[in-house]
């Protein structure tokens, strides 16, 4: 048994408490406006798990470092995106605030509400820490959510993070009834995408392959569960985008990965066509139909991928 308390009481922090309960371990959930002291919370866990929205991951490490968190404590991070300030992903910003701790990814195609229905998935952790990825795939692992180790936790979250802007452009391919071979086409044209941004990160190759990556991505792009394909949809049929913000009611973390992503391309001379459409789109720069022209009219070229190549 483990002691764990997850950071987050939204439907992901909740079905993340209820996984770990089914295996008998004694769990407690934290929220800013619960009632519980964030230094009471964490004081005696084996385990912390954030599953708070990325706008809130850097002061939530700052409010973990000044309750001074054990070192032999392992933090899990569950939340897909990237820092607006530093372009950091959630692990790096508890690694440079936690050097001591053992840093856990868990990321997968893992859509709350059919977790919280417990239907059958699988999910990655990733960590360089062997012995904390044994503990935390313990932890989770029951018959309805299998869990899967990698050692490429960079791969893991990028993987999980990019994908939600992907999910964008195909809320807006299927608001548009553009049809499946459209949508094939820009599912398929996203992962040398993913992979530029991933390896010039420094993640592996193969995990974008892998359920944190491609798993993540179809799982996202195939419904409406998914907040980020939803902020397509709705963009496709002429809803502004503050207003589908409202009606979601929670965060849609691939509008704030977009424009930091496309930032960061900017500045590192990486080459991410789809972003960019998914990025003016977002600002109301372009139309969704101009969108889709501008990816349709790109200059031909040969399928073959070379990740340093403008694919």
């Amino acid at each position: 048994m483990a002691r764990v308390t997850v950071l987050g009481s939204g439907a992901w922090g909740t079905a993340l408490a209820r996984l770990a309960l089914t295996n008998g371990n004694q769990v407690q959930i934290w929220s800013r406006r619960g009632p519980s002291d964030l230094a009471t919370a964490v004081a005696d866990a084996d385990i912390v798990v954030s599953a708070i929205s990325m706008k809130g991951v850097a002061a939530l490490a700052g409010q973990l470092q000044a309750a001074n968190l054990k070192s032999s404590t392992i933090l899990v991070t569950a939340t897909k995106g990237l820092d607006p300030e530093t372009t950091r992903t959630p692990s790096k910003i508890f690694r440079d605030t936690f050097p001591d701790n053992p840093i856990v990814v868990l990321s997968g195609p893992n859509l709350s509400k059919e977790i919280e229905a417990q239907l059958p998935a699988a999910t990655v952790v990733a960590s360089t820490d062997v012995d904390a990825l044994t503990r935390v795939q313990q932890v989770y692992a029951s018959e309805t959510f299998r869990i899967y180790t990698s050692p490429d936790p960079v791969g893991a979250e990028l993987g999980g993070t990019l994908k939600n802007v992907v999910a964008i452009a195909v809320g807006v391919c299927d608001g548009l009834k553009l049809g499946s071979n459209a949508k094939a086409a820009l599912i398929t044209r996203a992962i040398p995408e993913m992979l530029r941004v991933g390896v010039h990160m420094g993640a592996q190759i193969e995990t974008f392959y892998g359920l944190s990556g491609l798993g993540d991505l179809l799982a996202t792009c195939d419904g409406t569960l998914s907040r980020n394909y939803r902020v397509g949809y709705g963009l496709a049929h002429g809803k502004k985008l503050d207003q589908i913000l409202d009606e979601l009611g929670s965060t849609a973390e691939g509008v704030n990965t977009t424009h930091v992503l496309i930032d960061m391309a900017n500045r590192e001379g990486i080459p991410v066509p789809i972003a960019r459409q998914v990025h003016r789109l977002l600002r109301g720069v372009i139309t969704p139909q101009e969108a889709v022209e501008g990816l349709m009219e790109r200059e031909l070229k040969p399928e073959a991928c070379d990740l340093n190549a403008r694919n």
